[in-house]
């Protein structure tokens, strides 16, 4: 009974939270993998921010606390990439998150290797976590971070996600996490519209 009730009170405590998810795969073989950059930028914001990832629901790994005096909840889907949208929708309707304070993390084949795009709404672009999200939540009005991890000139695209980044590489995304992660801020203390206009 008892257990019941804090769960309840706990559950109003981050009601109407932003929502910030990354995305990416699970496993510790996959870290620091290009897919993995949503991963990558949650973990560095949490860090900063010093939010524990210490819950697990409907298969997501939760952080939760403030940035900037706003409560904010951290989620990294655990159920792999493609079907992230089986645990983003729970998670939402768990904490009764409004859409216009959801914001996903992902990376992108399409932009220049280490550079940033927000948007307020828009499709998948081919990006199957964003897809799954989409269809999930039957709409495309969901704010956007991507981060671009660039394109091999021969290799498949479903292949080259999966590997890491070079040296040379990963010393440009190591700036470009750093501005995800002030952007990400931005977004949570002000909004979707000011995160566009400071970062892009």
């Amino acid at each position: 009974m008892l257990r019941r009730i804090l769960r309840r009170y706990d559950k109003r405590i981050w009601e109407g939270s932003r929502l910030i998810v990354g995305l990416g795969n699970p496993g510790s073989e996959r870290t620091g993998d290009r897919h993995n950059a949503g991963f990558q930028v949650l973990d560095r914001l949490a860090d900063q921010h010093k939010l524990p990832f210490d819950r697990l629901e409907f298969k997501g790994l939760l952080a939760r606390g403030t940035i900037g005096g706003e409560p904010v909840i951290l989620l990294k889907p655990l159920s792999y990439m493609n079907l992230s949208g089986s645990v983003v929708k729970p998670v939402l309707n768990r904490y009764k998150v409004e859409l216009k304070d959801v914001l996903i993390v992902c990376d992108d084949l399409d932009l220049p290797l280490g550079r940033i795009r927000i948007r307020a709404s828009g499709g998948s672009a081919g990006h199957r976590g964003m897809e799954s999200i989409i269809t999930s939540l039957r709409t495309d009005s969901i704010a956007r971070l991507r981060i671009g991890i660039g394109r091999s000139d021969g290799e498949p695209p479903e292949e080259y996600v999966l590997e890491s980044f070079s040296p040379e590489q990963s010393f440009t995304m190591r700036a470009a996490y750093e501005k995800a992660v002030a952007a990400t801020a931005c977004f949570v203390e002000a909004g979707v519209d000011a995160a566009m206009n400071d970062y892009n």
